[in-house]
C-alpha cells in the first residue's frame, strides 16, 4: 500500500507556526465539577500545544466555519482563548462540558474516564470538524487538515519473508504512539522495543505473495513520517484487570526520533517536551489526573484542576507520566 500524494491540501503547511506568537505566563486553572480531572488535564495539555494554540488564538477557524451544530474546533478555539485571556485564576470549561457526549458517546457525566481515551476522542472530533466542509476526500488529502498536520504521522510496517527475502510494506496513520512499558524503564527503551523486529512463525506466520505460501517472516514497525507534535501514551493500564503499572519510566526533556524512523541515518529529529499528563492512583477506575505544562513564557507549571503553580523542569521530569507531549 504505497502512500499516495494528496489530491488536495486542506491547510497550507507553511502557515503552521511551531513557536509561540504571544508570550505570557500560564492562563487560568479549570474547576472540577465532579470527576472531571481527566478532562481538565487533557484540555490544559492541548491549550499549551504551541502550533494548535497559535491557530486557535488567531480565531481563523470560527471566522470561516459554516458548521451547523457541534464543531469541536470552534469549541476548542473558544476554550483556549478564554483560558489564555482570563482575568480570573480559574474558569469552568463550560463550552467543552456542554458537548461532552458529542466528543464520545460512551462518556458518562460524573464518571471518571480515561484521559488517553478522552484525548483521542477530542483530537478525532477536531479532525472531523476540519473535514466537515469537504466530502469524498482520498485518505492522503484527509491527512492535510491542520489537526493532522500537527498531531499526525505515519508508521511503516515492513514484513520480510525469510524464504525469498521479499519485502511487503504497509502504512498506517497515527495521532499518538502507545508504548508498552512492561519491560522498559525509559521512554527510549520503550521506543527501542517498539521498532524491534517481531518474529512471525507457526500460527502467526505470513502469507507471502511471492512464495504463494505461509512462511516464517519478520515484521518491523518504524515511524515513516514524523509528526510535528509527538504524543506518547505509556501503557500503564491492563485492559482486562484495570490494574496499573506504577513503576518509574524515565523520559527526557529533549528527544531525537531519528533512530526510530524508517530512514534511521539522516539528520537528527529533535523534539522538546512541553506537557506531561500524570495519573496518580492504583487503578484506572480510581485516582486523579493532573499535568505539567510549559507556558509560552518558557516556564513550567503544575496544573491540578483550578490550581496553577509555577514549578521547575526537574519536577516535571520526575513524574509517573501517562501521556507525554513533545514538539518538533
Amino acid at each position: 500500500e504505497e502512500m499516495a500524494p494528496p489530491k488536495r491540501i486542506l491547510f497550507p503547511p507553511e502557515k503552521i507556526c511551531m513557536v509561540w506568537q504571544q508570550r505570557q505566563s500560564a492562563g487560568a486553572g479549570l474547576f472540577n465539577v465532579g470527576n472531571t480531572c481527566f478532562l481538565n488535564a487533557v484540555l490544559q495539555c492541548l491549550t499549551y500545544t504551541p502550533p494548535l494554540a497559535n491557530y486557535l488564538l488567531s480565531r481563523e477557524h470560527s471566522q470561516a466555519c459554516h458548521h451547523q451544530g457541534f464543531c469541536m474546533m470552534c469549541i476548542m478555539e473558544a476554550h483556549v482563548n478564554k483560558v489564555l485571556h482570563s482575568p480570573v485564576s480559574a474558569i469552568l470549561p463550560l463550552a467543552v462540558l456542554k458537548v461532552f457526549r458529542c466528543i464520545g458517546e460512551h462518556f458518562q457525566p460524573g464518571r471518571e474516564e480515561d484521559a488517553h481515551d478522552f484525548l483521542c476522542c477530542t483530537v478525532n472530533a477536531m479532525q472531523r470538524a476540519c473535514l466537515s466542509a469537504s466530502s469524498d476526500l482520498d485518505h492522503s488529502s484527509q491527512s492535510t487538515t491542520i489537526v493532522y498536520q500537527i498531531f499526525g504521522g505515519f508508521l511503516r510496517s515492513r514484513v520480510t519473508c525469510f524464504s525469498c527475502k521479499a519485502i511487503s510494506d504497509s502504512y498506517e496513520a497515527f495521532l499518538d504512539v502507545p508504548l508498552d512499558i512492561k519491560a522498559a524503564s525509559s521512554l527510549t527503551a520503550a521506543l527501542e522495543d517498539f521498532v524491534t523486529p517481531e518474529h512471525l512463525d507457526g500460527e502467526n506466520c505470513f502469507k507471502c505473495n511471492k512464495c504463494k505460501k505461509n512462511v516464517a517472516a519478520s515484521k518491523r514497525f518504524t515511524v515513516h513520517c514524523a509528526p510535528k507534535v509527538l504524543t506518547v501514551c505509556l501503557k500503564r493500564f491492563d485492559c482486562f484487570t484495570g490494574g496499573k503499572i506504577s513503576k518509574v519510566v524515565e523520559y527526557p526533556e529533549y528527544l531525537d526520533l531519528r533512530p526510530y524512523m524508517s530512514q534511521a541515518d539522516g539528520e537528527p529529529l529533535h523534539y522538546s517536551l512541553y506537557a506531561v499528563l500524570v495519573h496518580s492512583g492504583v487503578s484506572c477506575h480510581r485516582g486523579h489526573y493532573f499535568c505539567y505544562t510549559k507556558a509560552s513564557n518558557g516556564l513550567w507549571y503544575q496544573m491540578d484542576d483550578e490550581s496553577v503553580e509555577l514549578c521547575c523542569i526537574d519536577t516535571a521530569l520526575r513524574q509517573q507520566a501517562y501521556l507525554l507531549f513533545y514538539a518538533r
